[in-house]
């Protein structure tokens, strides 16, 4: 089935530190398309709020009329996300690599832990954060999981064998020669043109790129940013899907890197899924 995407819609609210995107998708031959309005607002967590939220509309690809409103709070997108980055990090990560670094400490970096945790054993996570009470609380959480978790200054953080970066960063959060050969890094963070997760130089050292999407990653990922700084060139990355599709083919000390910005088409297979399971008899 193929996939129908649009270029999502993008706002900023640099005065109270957030943002929203509008995304919208639809998988071919399905019954229903989506059109999803997510936020974050990140400075929420200092009043005691959620920094991201949202809701997604699922409309008949038949009739247009609306179907349902699935008031999630944005916990459809942080799934999507985290089931996205686990398996993208999984499938290129080296097979021996144990360690893993998350630069960030909400949600999405404890979904991320958790869930690649599922697929792999994990010996140690280091943790990044800007606020380092919030990076010993998110140590805590996973060492309730089961999993080593420490705090970790960047620098640290970047030698791991998988890092994950979660951030509303707008500058790179890593230097592209603390990644150690052989390494892995996946961006999630990066999903608007004003944001920045990963620096141009470590595009330029991967032998592998992966993207979710091209045209999306070209307008407003990490990878776009680094077309535009010379540091690769446009034509350099692969569809996730594809290397989920076999085993990836890596030489031991290549360092691979992912930019997902997240696709429409899977908040439309994922809403679809929840809507079968509310109403099993509604075609």
């Amino acid at each position: 089935m193929a996939a129908r995407l649009c270029r999502p819609l993008h706002l900023q609210f640099p005065e109270n530190d957030g943002d929203c995107h509008v995304k919208a998708g639809w998988v071919t031959g399905t019954p229903d398309f989506t059109v999803k309005i997510a936020s974050g607002f990140y400075g929420n967590s200092a009043t005691g709020l959620p920094s991201n939220h949202g809701l997604v509309c699922v409309v008949s690809a038949r009739t247009g009329r609306i179907r349902a409103l699935l008031d999630d709070q944005g916990l459809l997108t942080a799934w999507r996300t985290a089931a996205a980055g686990a398996l993208i990090t999984h499938a290129m990560a080296r097979p021996d690599a144990a360690t893993l670094a998350v630069f960030g400490t909400g949600e999405q970096a404890r979904l991320q832990a958790a869930w690649l945790a599922k697929l792999r054993a994990i010996d140690t996570v280091l943790v990044h954060g800007r606020d380092q009470d919030r990076a010993r609380s998110l140590c805590e959480t996973l060492g309730a999981l089961g999993l080593h978790a420490a705090p970790a200054s960047a620098d640290e953080a970047a030698t791991a064998g998988m890092v994950i970066t979660t951030t509303p960063a707008t500058a790179p959060v890593l230097r592209a020669g603390h990644i150690r050969e052989g390494a892995h890094v996946t961006g999630i963070g990066t999903d608007m043109p004003h944001k920045n997760e990963l620096p141009p130089a470590l595009f330029a050292r991967a032998a592998l790129i992966a993207t979710d999407d091209h045209e999306q990653c070209l307008d407003h990922g990490d990878f776009g940013h680094a077309v535009r700084a010379g540091g690769t060139a446009a034509t350099s990355d692969t569809a996730v899907g594809l290397l989920l599709e076999r085993p990836v083919d890596r030489p031991d000390g290549a360092v691979t890197v992912a930019d997902l910005t997240g696709v429409g088409a899977l908040d439309a297979a994922l809403a679809s899924a929840v809507l079968r399971e509310l109403s099993p008899q509604t075609p």
